[in-house]
């Protein structure tokens, strides 16, 4: 178990970085950042910060051999690197779970493997392989790269005027899969923890609605049956219990409505926290953020108790000017993540209400 006033190595420094490293110190322990980038959020609060790349292995170990216990705030560290993490402190969640959602297809074959509902999919290795998918799958469909998408990006929906080649293009012709497209009513995602112990606690399923593939706002509780919202959680569990994992991971989800039922598809999965989970800071008994750092350290699971209605919209691009109004909303949790540029489609801040049920 680790003890507060020992450190918490964490790789990347983007804002989920930088928000555990704030729950952090509120509990007594340090945080010490790895990040290629001089100047990122989580170092600006953070105790100790390493600026290397990922493929600086003697910076990698040296970091290591610094702090108590190493987590992750991306999903894109290079395999390499949380190896070479793992041969010298302990790394949660493993690497095993990192590489198993690092790459789309290995996912989709892992949640199969486990009997979890998913999009029909295919391997896409060449046109030739594309073809063929389709004639399989039927349009629309949607082209994926393997690795490294995000917020949409590595994706072309593939309609029925769409062309294969155009479509492979579109993703730098990349190794990727093809799925077919789910007729869902609304986006849905688990965020939940687990332990050393194995102890496993979810929050209440949230709804997430996407502007141009960004989460835009993410409202709890999602609207769901209470045996569709149990079913959820259910399969959160037995992700987090195949990957013997430690911390808080994300399980999105798609709701389909066939008639008067409902049932959920699986998408994909995500091993950190989780923007739809930021909710959690001001709406929960315990943040996500400060339980993903009990689950790390050994640490009893948080309650995650919901404290009320919630609603949670990110401040995506130049949504962040209007960060006085928001101080001026009595109603309004403003966090601001310290970037300094409102780029186009870049997270620059959220902000919580919390209403009485």
């Amino acid at each position: 178990m680790i003890r507060p006033g020992q450190t918490v190595g964490i790789l990347g420094g983007g804002q989920l970085g930088r928000m555990l490293a704030l729950a952090a110190a509120r509990l007594g322990l340090r945080a010490h950042i790895y990040t290629p980038e001089p100047d990122s959020p989580a170092a600006e609060v953070a105790g100790a910060c390493t600026v290397a790349s990922y493929d600086d292995e003697a910076a990698l170990a040296a970091f290591a051999r610094s702090v108590d216990v190493v987590t992750f705030e991306f999903e894109n560290v290079p395999g390499r690197a949380a190896e070479t993490v793992a041969a010298v402190a302990k790394l949660r969640p493993n690497a095993v779970a990192l590489a198993t959602t690092q790459d789309r297809l290995t996912e989709k074959d892992f949640l199969a493997g486990l009997g979890l509902p998913t999009a029909p999919y295919r391997a896409v290795n060449s046109g030739a392989e594309l073809e063929a998918a389709l004639a399989d799958l039927g349009r629309p469909a949607v082209l994926k790269t393997r690795r490294f998408g995000y917020d949409g990006k590595g994706q072309a929906m593939i309609r029925p005027g769409t062309g294969p080649a155009e479509a492979l293009a579109a993703i730098g012709a990349a190794p990727a899969i093809l799925e077919g497209f789910v007729p869902f009513e609304r986006e849905i995602s688990v965020v939940a923890a687990r332990g050393v112990d194995g102890a496993f606690a979810a929050y209440d399923p949230c709804w997430n609605e996407h502007r141009d593939h960004i989460l835009g706002l993410t409202r709890v509780p999602a609207g769901l049956a209470p045996e569709t919202a149990a079913a959820a959680i259910a399969m959160a569990c037995a992700v987090a219990d195949a990957l013997d994992y430690v911390g808080v991971l994300a399980v999105e989800m798609f709701l389909v409505r066939d008639g008067d039922g409902e049932r959920l598809v699986v998408n994909e999965i995500a091993p950190r926290v989780h923007n739809s989970g930021h909710w959690t800071i001001e709406g929960a008994r315990t943040s996500q953020f400060e339980q993903h750092l009990r689950a790390v350290c050994g640490w009893p699971l948080g309650a995650t108790t919901r404290l009320g209605r919630v609603e949670m919209e990110n401040l995506i691009g130049a949504d962040v000017e209007g960060w006085a109004d928001l101080l001026a909303d009595g109603a309004a949790a403003l966090h601001l993540y310290g970037k300094g540029e409102a780029r186009p489609g870049r997270k620059m801040g959220h902000v919580t209400r919390v209403f009485p049920e």
